[in-house]
Parts: C-alpha cells; structure tokens; sequence
C-alpha cells in the first residue's frame, strides 16, 4: 500500500509494464511495511559492451551521451528515466530509487570507442538520463573516472545535475573550460525548501544549487540553469524567481521543461500528488492534460518538451520575457578540434 516513506520519491513498487501478471497491495494485517521491509539500495555491476549512447531526437541539443549509472538515488519522483528500469526487470517506483546498475568499466570502454578509426568528435552529454553525480558517485568515482578520459582526449562534454558533489571534480572541469571542452547545467527546480524535499528527496537542497552555480562560475567553468520540470500549481509560479536567482548567481544560460510523465511515471506521480498534496491534485493533473492534449504524456517530438495549447503557451512567454530582461548571453560553443584518439597519444609524433 502506498504510504510516506522518508527519503524516497516514491511511495510504492508497482511492476512495470513487461511483468506477466500485476501485483495489488492490499491490508492482510501483516504486511505494515516497517523500515527493515522496506528496499535497500543494491549495486550491480552492468556487463554493457560499450558507453556511448546515439540518437536522433530534434527535442534535445546533442547526437550521443553516457550514462554511467541507470536508476538514481535522487529520488525525483517525476524523473522521466524511470520507466527505462522496467528493462531490466524492476519497477519504475521504489526499484529505481534503489535497484542501481553501474559500470565499472565504462572509461576503458569509452578509451576503446574513441580509438575507434572511424569514431567522428562531437560533444557528448554525460549523465542525462540520470545523474552522473548520484549519491553512489562518491564511492565509486566513474564519472570522474571518464571526465579523465575526455580530458586526455580533448573531447567536449557537457553534463547536467542536481548535485554538489560536481565540485569534487573542479580540477578536471577548469582543465576541461581551459580548452572550451566543458558545459555545465545546473537543474533548479524550486527555491521551496519542503517542496523540493518532498519531490527530490536525496537531491542537494535549493540553496546549495544556487551556491554551486556560484562556486562554479567563479571557478570559470561555463554554466547554464535548467528549470526542469515546471509543473502547474506546484512550481510554475516560481518562473520568474528561478530565472532571477540562476542569473544573480552567474548562469550564462536558462531554459525550461515542462512536466513529462511517460509510461509508469504518470500513475507513480498521480500516487505521489494524492499523498503529499491531495487539495491540488486534480488541479494539477487537470492542467497537466490541458497542456498534454488531453492526456498526461503527449511523446510526439516537438511536444513533448513544452507542451502545447494556452497555458503552455503562457508558460513559453513568461519564460522569454523574463529571460529576455535578465540577458543570459548563452554558453560559449564547445570545441571539437582538439580531439585526439587515447589511441594515438604519444604515436606519430614524427608526422606532428
């Protein structure tokens, strides 16, 4: 049964859409769900062959990223990337928050793939479908551990988070702006404090983001902010704010996303609504649908980003007038010409 549970996202573990049958909870008087019942964070090595991911979405602003972990600590209980763990056979619900694949070898992996003679430059996004710099990151270090790569490679990255431990890495980072070889998102969802406890539990607190857009800027490294999601009734009214902070604090650069709910994040997130803001819930799922062309999830490319019909029209004004009136100047184009194969370091050096 779904209930509160301090420091997750979600409140249940509801099978995912591969299951051959579907589990309902239902009160037996023994199952109360006590701490020790309830699921432990797991590691799994990942046997994944290769690192680099592609695709050809016009909705997002790269060709390829990594991902070095699939589930995230964070949390975040609308995270799209939640029906993604339904592919290696766990529930979208409390299993991602806890359930986490990790690869160990990711940066001999990424080394092999760079050497590869027909491997062509372009920036790789690092950490988009969860984050590089999750809890487990501390421990295990492979995001740092193919930012060394990238670094020795000259290859532009770009990464987005939701976490301080970022700052860890500064010294790969200001190699990496020294090049033009690094961008940096910051995602700032709200400056309310319960709100963002409640909606992204393990992620860093609202104040710490706009520190370490501080931190980061003054460190040199290029950053921008994303206001990821906006959702009606909860967190759009803060637009302006938002934009207003990132700025103050440096961001080059802003955009926004409105509220996606795909698959099993839909029902995960209506569960999520009736239990921390049961007045608004119908509000929000009321406009959600506005937005979504009746429905909670409209995937159709060039949709599925910012929505469509008035209310999320008015969101894009709102968010062009202000953004406007704060001049982000954008973040500098990264460099592709720099890149050598890990293969080819100290090889040739007659031909140079």
């Amino acid at each position: 049964m779904a209930r509160l549970i301090r420091g997750r996202g979600a409140a249940s573990n509801p099978g995912n859409r591969f299951d051959g049958c579907q589990r309902e909870d239902f009160a037996d008087g023994w199952s109360d769900q006590r701490e020790s019942q309830l699921p432990r964070r797991r590691l799994i090595a990942d046997s994944s062959r290769s690192v680099i991911v592609y695709n050809d979405s016009p909705d997002v602003p790269f060709e390829r990223s990594i991902n070095p972990y699939r589930g995230c600590e964070h949390g975040c209980i609308y995270c799209f990337a939640r029906p993604s763990h339904a592919y290696l056979g766990y529930s979208p619900g409390l299993d991602f928050e806890t359930q986490l694949h990790f690869k160990p070898d990711a940066a001999q992996l990424l080394r092999e793939e760079l050497s590869h003679p027909a491997y062509r430059c372009e920036p790789i996004a690092l950490g988009v479908n969860t984050d590089a710099y999750q809890p487990v990151e501390r421990e295990l270090k492979i995001t740092r551990s193919l930012l060394e790569v990238l670094r020795d490679s000259g290859h532009p990255v770009s990464l987005i988070t939701k976490s301080a431990l970022v700052e860890r890495d500064l010294d790969l980072l200001t190699e990496l702006a020294e090049g033009q070889l690094i961008q940096v998102m910051v995602s700032l969802t709200t400056l309310d404090r319960d709100l963002a406890r409640r909606m992204e539990p393990r992620a860093a607190a609202p104040g710490v983001r706009v520190r370490l857009i501080e931190r980061l800027r003054a460190a040199g490294i290029p950053v921008g902010v994303l206001i990821a999601p906006l959702i009606p009734f909860l967190n759009d009214s803060e637009l302006e704010g938002l934009l207003d902070t990132a700025s103050a604090a440096g961001a080059l650069q802003a955009d926004y996303v409105l509220l996606r709910l795909p698959l099993e994040v839909g029902p995960l997130f209506e569960e999520w609504l009736q239990l921390h803001y049961p007045d608004r819930a119908r509000r929000v799922l009321d406009r959600i649908r506005d937005c979504r062309d009746g429905k909670l999830n409209d995937p159709r490319f060039g949709h599925r980003m910012r929505g469509g019909g008035v209310f999320a029209q008015l969101l894009r004004q709102r968010f062009e007038r202000a953004a406007g009136a704060l001049g982000f100047i954008g973040l500098p184009d990264l460099r592709c010409d720099r890149f050598r194969p890990p293969g080819l370091h100290g090889q040739l050096a007659l031909f140079d």
